[in-house]
């Protein structure tokens, strides 16, 4: 390409960084490349009492930049993709994107303000600044004692106002944080799963912005463009076009691939929607393996989603997580384990490099009696709600699994600490499913810690959903019930699923996650 090509970008760091990792990619290519500053209505807002959630995702950080595409003042403009509208002015179009970064959120709070046995190590009623109408939403559903203020001006000012205590804690995205470097080591850091903290649609993306009858520039951009990241954050912008939304809607939705037993490629949807950031969201997560009308198809059943009658083989307290989430979308819950625990007397332990708790129920009646542990002794759990139980016993788990895949976790343990020392705590008859995973057997010690004794009881018939927490309460329910064709099934693990299946009941969906919100999801997605 013989022209010089001009980049229009915003002042701020951030975009000063996305103007020149732009430029430095089109130079590697051999051409040349001029920046120009171009100051925009969502740059001047920051001296006003807007807030941000009115401004991002609605053309406040774009407008002018497109103007100036449109009148030949540059030949391309770079926006972090969030924040441009869905849908692009005549003559406009977006001709490529980059990589994509760390799409995480990221919760930075001030060291004094970390509680390690709170929901992301954040200290109870802690005073968090955010502006984001999706951020309030998420945050508040698993933190609802927590402050939120609103919060303005670039990611340096940002940080900076947390460090002189106008904040506890505040919530920026990773991607920006770690392009521009900073330094936070005075700062505690918490990445939050996209998984579970769902973010912006496209975050951690940037869009190259031309015009449409620029053909030259546009095959320049094929160059640099990624198509893979393309194809997936089209997805999660069809979804905000369709929910008629930008940051004014609490919507987050996160799309990712990966292959399945026949290496065919899967789609993965993770999405947080609701009315308002003071409601209650609904978390739901879905997959295909064929993207043609699928953003229709989640649209349409998160906008026809209806409460159910659910009823679940585990007690519960109107502190759980799933308890509060569906009690506030009108959901009726009833929880009551079919089984009873027994505890059995620790008599001896054998030395040991780790502890593997595959349950709460192992945590529990294993931290409960004591135990004479040696220093420096290392734990790790099946899942997340496993390693909350732990952290309940003042102690972090070295090891989460993060895959419904038990043997997949077990091998990924086993990777881990090669030829190392495993205590298995585990009740009488268990499968021991992740033990049969590990290379070093002779390494490997089973303490039986707790019995199981069933106690069936008849279930309504009311109940539209029906979910199984393991094997033994499958065995307890079918003594004195059996499966009606209106319910459905949800079984919590490979070994749960087996059980039914010797009932003759093959249809039945499982959890992406051991864990609360792992359950919402599955619920909410049989709604």
């Amino acid at each position: 390409m013989e022209r010089k090509i001009i980049i229009g970008t915003r002042g701020s760091d951030l975009a000063l960084w996305q103007a020149n990792y732009t430029k430095d990619l089109l130079e590697d290519k051999g051409h040349q490349v001029e920046i120009k500053i171009i100051s925009t209505q969502g740059d001047r807002s920051q001296q006003w009492n807007t807030s941000f959630d009115k401004l991002e995702g609605k053309g406040f950080f774009t407008k002018e930049l497109e103007e100036a595409l449109l009148n030949k003042e540059i030949d391309l403009a770079v926006h972090s993709h969030k924040d441009l509208e869905t849908n692009n002015p005549a003559g406009l179009m977006v001709a490529g994107v980059s990589k994509r970064e760390d799409p995480s959120e990221l919760l930075i709070i001030r060291k004094e303000f970390v509680d390690k046995g709170q929901k992301f190590n954040l200290k109870k009623e802690a005073i968090v600044g955010t502006s984001s109408s999706r951020r309030k939403s998420q945050l508040l559903a698993f933190r609802p004692d927590v402050q939120i203020h609103d919060m303005r001006g670039n990611v340096p000012t940002r940080i900076e106002k947390l460090r002189k205590g106008e904040y506890e804690a505040i919530m920026l995205a990773a991607a920006g944080v770690e392009r521009l470097e900073l330094d936070l080591d005075d700062l505690h850091v918490e990445y939050l799963k996209p998984e579970e903290f769902v973010p912006a649609p496209a975050q951690g993306v940037l869009a190259w912005q031309t015009r449409e009858d620029d053909e030259e520039l546009m095959e320049v951009i094929d160059t640099i463009s990624d198509l893979d990241v393309r194809i997936r954050i089209e997805i999660e912008r069809e979804i905000l076009n369709m929910f008629n939304g930008g940051c004014q809607l609490p919507l987050g939705v996160y799309c990712d691939t990966d292959e399945d037993e026949e290496d065919r490629l899967k789609f993965k949807v993770w999405l947080s929607h609701a009315d308002s950031w003071e409601k209650q969201p609904k978390q739901l997560y879905f997959e295909t393996l064929d993207t043609d009308g699928f953003s229709d198809m989640i649209v349409d059943h998160v906008r026809n989603l209806k409460p159910r009658k659910v009823f679940l083989t585990r007690d519960l307290k109107e502190s759980d997580y799933l308890s509060r989430a569906l009690g506030k979308l009108d959901f009726q819950l009833e929880g009551k384990s079919l089984i009873e625990f027994k505890q059995i007397k620790i008599k001896q332990l054998p030395q040991t490099d780790w502890v593997f708790f595959s349950s709460k129920h192992a945590v529990r009646y294993f931290m409960n009696q004591k135990p004479e542990l040696p220093e420096g002794i290392r734990f790790a759990c099946i899942g997340t709600s496993t390693s909350a139980e732990l952290r309940t016993f003042g102690k972090r788990a070295d090891f989460i699994g993060q895959s419904t895949d038990i043997k997949l976790v077990g091998k990924q343990f086993s990777s881990k600490i090669g030829n190392a020392r495993v205590l298995f705590p585990i009740a009488r008859g268990s499968m021991q499913s992740i033990q049969w995973q590990m290379v070093k057997r002779d390494n490997v010690f089973n303490l039986e810690v707790y019995a199981t004794l069933k106690h069936s009881i008849e279930i309504s018939a009311e109940h539209e959903i029906l979910v199984f927490t393991s094997p033994s309460n499958v065995e307890a329910f079918f003594e004195k019930n059996k499966i009606l064709p209106h319910q459905k099934i949800v079984a919590m693990g490979e070994s749960t699923g087996k059980a039914l299946e010797k009932e003759k009941h093959k249809i039945y969906k499982m959890p992406r996650s051991f864990d609360d919100l792992g359950l919402v999801q599955v619920i909410l997605g049989l709604s």
